[in-house]
């Protein structure tokens, strides 16, 4: 076996496959060149989800014919100079690979000017290689153009998704360092039309609710803690507005947005058992510590980072996320709560550490509120004309099945989806009902034993099903019109995803329409959701659908948005139930094809048979 020198062209093709996984990266690595450059001003745009073009202009302080041509060389960077310099970086870049990367596999052009200088300089470049280099008229600052990106390695880009979602992942890129620096002006365009566009706001919470929306006001509290050389600041949800999945925590360190486990596992221990397995808050935290305690080169990307006394930091996010929240329990707080998003407090007991890159602190996530209040799901009033269970749908025949075995051993050998003899006469409605056990399980009999029915599970299914046999997917009687029509609005990626979707929703009963921008309007929505906060359900359909991944038209999204629908317009829990909704909910599981399993697959029911109470009970042996 010889071993070669690799060909520098190689090498960075090489170092491309690991700083430039896709469109969004080749954004994060200049923007953040032009943010250390000083700009104030930053234009994004982009084409075809930045597979056709990614132009980065800035006003930053530009570079001289030699500085720019040094900046397209590997390991040339203008921000670490000896070995400890590795160990206190204060800058986003300091490698010297992004540029020579992203110029190995595209067609790249540099054009850039000096402060004072008479002219810039032109720099082209195609698949590594030097075209020219010439003498340009052009303003103060750097614009850099990257076109057909991976055009010289195909099996990367055979590897990129559809021009929505990589647009969908440069929107994502480009909020979270806007939110960041709300000192730097920010605008981003696709295919000539204007996604972005964010002034310099006077302070961290205008640039929050510029990119967030108002509403967000109302839905996160200043975080804020000092200890020895580390500070935490940010801000957080209080316990009842929360979210599916953990998509909505966003983590600074010194600036830097990052992913890190310990953090974020810190923020979790804080809100301890405010919050039920599964379930995760609204957050953005900011991480202060000196630069020579916190290792960034531990990531081709960038992303991840080391703490010297992980410790130490855990504790301190951990205290300060618990010392918050007490300030939001009624139980505990002898005055007001602070109000939410204002800056946070600065005084002796918050010192923030210098940081250079992003200035001020400022809240960085990038989906909407879901506000979710248990009170809001009130008990079923019988006789109203909007009772959650409803009648058989007007034209639907009845059918007699008996529900499948959900467990034990009676089954067994039989096809999944069969239905087995449990009671004599097969039917649900046949039944005879005895209580209700802890507002949350129907106990009835038959001939042969009890049967224990999930009131939320069986509601469920029936809902589910109900949506998805509706003739023609619409049924106008199953569906209520909106006194007031409810706008939403969402990110970038949500709003191409919801657009697509629309039919789906359609579907399901709830009518909606793009609004203008990320802005979409719903109208009607099914009549057992009339009651419920709409905006919350649509933005979980779509958290989880992103989540899961998307396709459109697929019956899988549509039944995704039915089951989750159908989840939300369940009774609950702990939710007590007159003998007629009782009776009606009972009998309504005889219509269903699969009544013995909520559409997320959970039984509906369980049964003890007259025998195996003898046993328990020890009446026989």
């Amino acid at each position: 076996m010889k071993i070669k020198i690799l060909p520098e062209i190689i090498s960075n093709k090489i170092a491309a496959g690991e700083v430039v996984e896709r469109p969004s990266s080749v954004v994060k690595e200049l923007v953040e060149n032009a943010l250390d450059a000083g700009s104030t001003q930053i234009i994004i745009e982009v084409e075809k989800g930045g597979k056709y073009l990614i132009r980065v202009s800035d006003n930053g302080a530009g570079m001289s014919k030699d500085d720019a041509l040094l900046s397209i060389e590997r390991y040339a960077t203008s921000k670490i100079f000896k070995d400890e310099d590795l160990f206190s970086i204060s800058t986003f870049g300091f490698r010297g690979e992004a540029l020579p990367s992203i110029a190995s596999v595209s067609r790249f052009t540099l054009v850039t000017k000096e402060k004072n200088a008479q002219s810039g300089i032109e720099i082209k470049i195609e698949g590594g290689k030097i075209k020219s280099v010439n003498d340009k008229g052009s303003p103060d600052g750097t614009m850099i153009t990257v076109k057909d990106l991976f055009v010289n390695t195909p099996a990367r880009r055979k590897f990129m998704k559809s021009t929505d979602t990589e647009m969908g992942h440069i929107a994502d890129t480009v909020a979270s360092l806007a939110l960041g620096r709300h000192d730097v002006h920010f605008r981003l365009l696709h295919n000539g039309k204007t996604v972005y566009n964010w002034l310099t706001a006077p302070d961290s919470a205008q640039r929050a609710e510029d990119v967030l929306g108002k509403e967000t006001r109302n839905s996160l509290y200043p975080l804020k803690f000092w200890s020895d050389n580390i500070s935490i600041s940010g801000w957080i949800s209080s316990p009842v507005v929360k979210k599916s999945t953990g998509r909505g925590i966003y983590i600074f360190v010194n600036g830097r947005f990052v992913k890190d486990r310990v953090i974020q596992h810190a923020l979790l221990e804080g809100y301890s058992t405010r919050l039920i397995k599964g379930q995760f808050p609204f957050s953005v935290i900011f991480v202060n510590i000196p630069y020579n305690l916190v290792d960034v080169n531990v990531h081709p990307a960038k992303r991840e980072v080391r703490f010297a006394d992980q410790k130490k930091v855990h504790e301190s996010v951990e205290t300060a996320v618990k010392n918050a929240l007490d300030l939001l329990d009624p139980y505990k707080r002898s005055y007001h709560p602070p109000s939410p998003l204002s800056p946070p407090a600065r005084g002796r007991e918050y010192k923030p550490v210098a940081n250079p890159l992003a200035g001020k602190n400022a809240p960085s996530f990038l989906r909407p509120m879901i506000r979710e209040d248990i009170s809001s799901f009130s008990p079923l009033q019988p006789g109203e004309n909007n009772t959650p269970i409803s009648p058989p749908l007007e034209g639907e025949d009845r059918t007699s099945l008996s529900p499948p075995l959900a467990g034990g051993d009676k089954g067994e050998g039989e096809k999944p989806g069969t239905q087995s003899t449990l009671w004599g006469k097969k039917q649900f409605k046949d039944l005879r009902i005895l209580d209700q056990l802890h507002g949350t399980y129907i106990i009835t009999e038959s001939d042969e034993g009890i049967i224990l029915i999930d009131q939320h599970a069986a509601h469920e299914r029936i809902l589910y099903e109900q949506l998805k046999n509706r003739p023609g997917g619409t049924n106008k009687q199953a569906v209520q019109k909106l006194l007031m029509p409810e706008v939403i609005e969402t990110g970038y990626r949500e709003a191409g995803i919801l657009e697509k979707l629309l039919p789906d929703f359609q579907k399901a009963g709830i009518e909606a329409e793009p609004f203008g921008g990320n802005a979409f309007v719903v109208k009607s929505v099914p009549a057992f959701l009339a009651d419920k906060e709409v905006k919350g359900i649509i933005i979980e359909i779509m958290e989880k659908i992103i989540e899961t991944g998307f396709a459109p038209g697929l019956q899988k999204a549509s039944d995704e948005v039915m089951k989750l629908v159908a989840c939300h317009g369940a009774i609950r829990a702990n939710q007590q139930l007159s003998e007629r909704e009782i009776r009606t909910l009972v009998d309504q599981l005889d219509d269903c094809e699969m009544p013995s399993h909520c559409p997320h697959g959970r039984p509906t029911w369980i049964s003890f048979s007259i025998k195996e109470l003898e046993k328990l009970f020890k009446r026989t042996g």
